[in-house]
């Protein structure tokens, strides 16, 4: 494998419910087109905010859960209704921290449900209802637009259990591995492998988070240089049954 080049998409306007968001990625890359297995990494919030998944808090009736809920950890009550919408289950709450697992299997914290980048004042952004289908409609409509092999991967940051420190990670995944495997190759010392598997697009959205950050208003990437077969499999691949999880 050679250079990886990772480059920031800049110039892309807010996005709105139902905008065109091929549209606007492919007019923001300009003179630079996509080429076959560039990887384009997208932030969730606008894939989000085009997908009409922005709510405004005024619209939101909390229940009586969520109003206790809120009170034990200083929180809005309405943003506590609209985590527990998202949920599937309350993995822990504690000292005003709440971790759930959405109803994709993801477990974050506040199942994904965000002020910040909102777009609009008192508002929230959800995540997308099937972030790997969104990823695979976005990557079928840039490669109409530019007839390059394209892969798409859906961000969002997740906190992590033993660190401190959040990471951009992949919660949809179109046209590229998601794990690479190593189990049953051998090591330079004759060693075989058993268990190692890569998260491959966890690390393509954490390296093009170097580029888009936090508040630039930057929310697309390019990877290019990462010379993988294309894949049918998605980001559902990441979710570890809860039979498999020694910690829940």
């Amino acid at each position: 494998m050679g250079p990886l080049t990772v480059w920031p998409v800049t110039g892309l306007p807010e996005v709105r419910a139902g905008d065109d968001l091929a549209g606007l990625i492919a007019r923001a890359l300009g003179a630079d087109p996509l080429r076959d297995r560039d990887v384009v990494v997208v932030a969730q919030k606008i894939v989000s905010k085009a997908e009409g998944r922005v709510i405004a808090l005024s619209s939101v009736e909390p229940s009586a859960r969520a109003r206790q809920m809120a009170e034990e950890a200083g929180r809005d009550p309405r943003v506590m209704e609209l985590v527990l919408r998202e949920s599937r289950s309350i993995v822990r709450f504690e000292r005003g921290v709440l971790i759930a697992e959405t109803h994709h299997g993801f477990v974050c914290a506040n199942a994904g449900v965000d002020r910040s980048n909102a777009g609009a004042p008192d508002a929230v952004v959800l995540l997308p209802l099937d972030p790997d289908a969104s990823a695979a409609r976005l990557r079928a409509e840039l490669g109409d637009r530019s007839g390059a092999d394209v892969a798409v991967v859906v961000t969002d940051t997740f906190g992590r259990a033993w660190r401190e420190g959040h990471v951009n990670v992949a919660i949809g995944v179109a046209g590229m591995l998601a794990l690479k495997r190593y189990a049953g190759q051998f090591d330079p010392d004759g060693y075989e492998l058993r268990v190692t598997e890569i998260a491959l697009a966890d690390e393509v959205a954490a390296a093009a988070e170097l580029v888009m950050g936090k508040l630039d208003r930057c929310p697309v990437a390019v990877v290019r240089g990462l010379e993988l077969p294309g894949s049918d499999e998605t980001a559902q691949t990441y979710v570890r049954p809860k039979e498999k999880d020694l910690f829940r």
